[in-house]
């Protein structure tokens, strides 16, 4: 079989693959891009039903092109955004091929680029991009053994609430997703407990602007590394229902069973740490937090904004958060099915070099690993906050094709 040749080889195409195509083709790299499914594949198939962006639409897109049939203030559903990236990589006319598994990459004995094995033959390229992102094995704690009658499944194979037996819902995870697809179960008539981790939840919106432009204008998405001790505190936001701002007690005054963390399962009884009011009083600490610096912004710049007092007022504690409840019998109570929305592991079993420190983690500097022309994008926090959105994608990429031209042009001289 006939060796195909190619400069640079990018693995993923979803939003990560088709920036590093669209700078790598500003730079003249030739270049193919490999996708195992379809253009954004994850937005397609593991993400629910009802899902939409959790930034508004003049945000969450690559800046060479904006939404045609979302306004710029809207919430993007996820099919929108599978479109999005359809119609992105035709304007640039992306050299992608869709159905193509990379099984293996290695260095080439001669140490002259990498060997790669796909389900469709054979490549050698002289770079690997490795843009898969951060979304790729779900992590499924082993709390609850499978051999207990509950259904349990991870956040990415939830749907819709008809998806679901009948009976109660735990949903284990605070984050984006966890808060969503509770909310969600909840408004369908479901009982929805919820377990609730340390995390970040920040206003929807402030004083007429949505958090994403507070996130720009005050730094925060160019923070070089997470603060200290937040590394993997999760973010509870959302863009659901035209976009609101998630308050855990409003949850509970609605009839969500609020819960702390999940801990073990002994004899049918699920239990929790006695934690769920300092997660949420830390949770409203940051949530003022980004209020003040909003505020002190607003002040130094002279800006007339509208006030907004109301975003301060925080509600009283439910009884759940008063006297929480530290243990549950599943069966007993209803439970009939957990999701957990739990996160996920980075994955990159196929790519078989020296580019992964002792933890298996990539081991790189801004995407550009310790293996000469291996890169990493799409990943949090690979350069700065805003790596693993899709505007950090495109400004990440930009950074890694000009190391790829420069490398490319040594390598010519």
């Amino acid at each position: 079989m006939t060796t195909e040749k190619i400069n640079t080889l990018i693995v993923g195409g979803g939003q990560a693959g088709l920036a590093m195509s669209e700078h790598l083709d500003n730079h003249a790299i030739p270049h193919l891009v490999l996708e195992r499914g379809r253009i954004a594949e994850r937005w397609r198939t593991a993400r629910w039903d009802s899902l939409v962006a959790n930034g508004p639409a003049w945000h969450d897109r690559l800046p060479s092109m904006k939404f045609t049939d979302v306004k710029d203030d809207d919430f993007a559903s996820k099919d929108c955004v599978a479109a999005y990236f359809e119609a992105y990589a035709k304007k640039i006319n992306v050299p992608l091929r869709c159905g193509v598994e990379v099984t293996l990459v290695v260095r080439k004995p001669d140490g002259q680029g990498f060997q790669v094995e796909t389900t469709n033959g054979p490549i050698e390229a002289e770079n690997i991009v490795a843009a898969t992102g951060p979304f790729q094995r779900p992590i499924i704690p082993t709390v609850v053994p499978g051999t207990e009658g509950i259904t349990q499944m991870h956040s990415c194979d939830y749907r819709n609430p008809d998806q679901l037996a009948d009976g109660d819902v735990l949903v284990v995870g605070a984050g984006s997703s966890g808060t969503q697809i509770a909310d969600e179960l909840m408004r369908s008539g479901r009982n929805v407990y919820l377990s609730i981790g340390p995390h970040n939840r920040p206003p929807r919106s402030y004083r007429g602007k949505d958090y994403c432009w507070w996130l720009g204008v005050l730094g925060k998405w160019s923070e070089k590394t997470p603060p200290t001790g937040k590394e993997h505190v999760t973010i509870a936001v959302s863009g659901a229902y035209g976009g609101f701002t998630i308050d855990f007690r409003r949850f509970a005054e609605r009839g969500m069973n609020l819960l702390g963390m999940t801990k073990d399962y002994v004899d049918g009884i699920l239990t929790f740490a006695p934690d769920l009011a300092d997660n949420i009083m830390e949770g409203d600490a940051d949530y003022l937090s980004v209020l003040n610096e909003a505020d002190e912004y607003i002040e130094k710049n002279g800006l007339d904004f509208p006030d907004e007092p109301g975003a301060r007022i925080i509600g009283p504690d439910p009884d759940c958060i008063i006297n929480p409840v530290l243990e549950l019998n599943l069966v007993k109570s209803g439970i009939s099915t957990i999701i957990w929305a739990t996160g996920f592991i980075q994955e990159f079993d196929w790519l078989k070099v020296d580019a992964f420190d002792g933890q298996g983690r990539p081991d790189h500097r801004n995407g550009i690993s310790t293996e000469a022309g291996v890169y990493f994008l799409g990943l949090p926090w690979l350069s700065k906050r805003g790596s693993s959105f899709i505007f950090g994608v495109w400004e990440d990429a930009k950074f890694l094709a000009e190391h790829i031209a420069n490398r490319s042009a040594l390598d010519v001289a």
